[in-house]
């Protein structure tokens, strides 16, 4: 019988599969072998985790498609399936495969718990292992040497991910603050800003080039994420809203400040020792979560002393 695990994990976002990263390699190391991973597409795995030693293969979990889901994972025998998730319809597609074990969240139970905290728990308790919960993102040193390279990134300036979006625009710090943040940055040291965001982001993405600091920022709006992995390992730090850049950055073990606006840094910012956190004025880690709507409500002041802390 094949002992390869499969690893199923429900969440679409970049940063979900991120903080679970620490999971997937505990699972990995305990079962001797590299897992199999099926997660959505979204989650961008295939090009997060294409390096990953721990990963033998990702395979894309359709949204809606039950039976053809199990006719993509019946045929490989898997002996164990870990479901980061209640749901009962991924059970179901496990039991469906022929798994004989599956370890799964109790059903109808994840609402309003801790994201990775649940996660962490969940893995050991099945491993009987404690786990550190920072994640390691792994990326081919022949690609990073050609983005550096290519971009002529060196030690000679301050190299700067910016992750200036986020996934909606409550969680996104205005425009107009980052620019004057990247000026104050490039007034004590040589910075070159790259600036992370999709196509979607163009508009933003378009002031910032505008500006005067313009001339020191690289956009990375065009590229794969396959593509853009190896410029995040080449810089230094990052600055980011609460997006999925901030949680590849981390895992890509570069140094975060990390603006946490209207989602909770409990559980998406404190599972890794390379994020630093901000949280709107009034509020504590603990007290800020999603509704929070305090974009408006995060010091500039002190995200520019934060910001000179890191780069220092």
């Amino acid at each position: 019988m094949n002992q390869t695990a499969l690893v199923i994990i429900k969440s679409m976002g970049i940063g979900d599969l991120c903080i679970l990263i620490a999971n997937i390699h505990a699972i990995s190391k305990s079962t001797g072998k590299p897992v199999v991973v099926l997660a959505q597409k979204n989650t961008q795995a295939n090009s997060i985790l294409k390096n990953d030693p721990h990963v033998k293969e990702v395979i894309e979990l359709d949204k809606k498609g039950f039976f053809n889901i199990i006719k993509k994972i019946e045929p490989y025998k898997f002996s164990q399936s870990y479901i980061y998730s209640d749901s009962l319809r991924l059970y179901m597609i496990s039991k469906l495969s022929g798994i004989k074990q599956i370890f799964h969240y109790k059903f109808f139970s994840k609402r309003g718990k801790n994201f990775f905290k649940t996660a962490k728990k969940f893995t050991e308790k099945i491993l009987n292992v404690e786990i550190n919960s920072q994640s390691k993102i792994y990326c081919s040193n022949d690609d990073i040497q050609e983005a550096k390279k290519r971009y002529n990134i060196t030690g000679k300036t301050k190299n700067i991910i910016c992750g200036i979006s986020a996934s909606g625009p409550t969680k996104r710090w205005e425009i107009k603050n980052f620019i004057k943040l990247f000026e104050n940055l490039n007034s004590k040291h040589e910075c070159r800003f790259f600036l992370a965001g999709g196509v979607k982001d163009e508009n933003l993405i378009q002031q910032v080039k505008d500006s005067s600091i313009g001339k020191n920022c690289i956009s990375l709006s065009e590229m794969t994420i396959a593509e853009i992995m190896p410029i995040i390992s080449s810089c230094q730090y990052c600055i980011s809203n609460d997006s999925g850049f901030a949680h590849i950055s981390s895992g890509l073990n570069l140094k975060c400040l990390v603006l946490f606006m209207d989602s909770p840094p409990a559980a998406y910012g404190l599972y890794s020792k390379n994020i630093s956190i901000i949280v709107p004025n009034g509020q504590t880690i603990d007290t800020c979560t999603h509704n929070t709507r305090g974009k408006d409500k995060i010091s500039f002041d002190e995200v520019l002393k934060r910001s000179l802390e890191i780069i220092n």
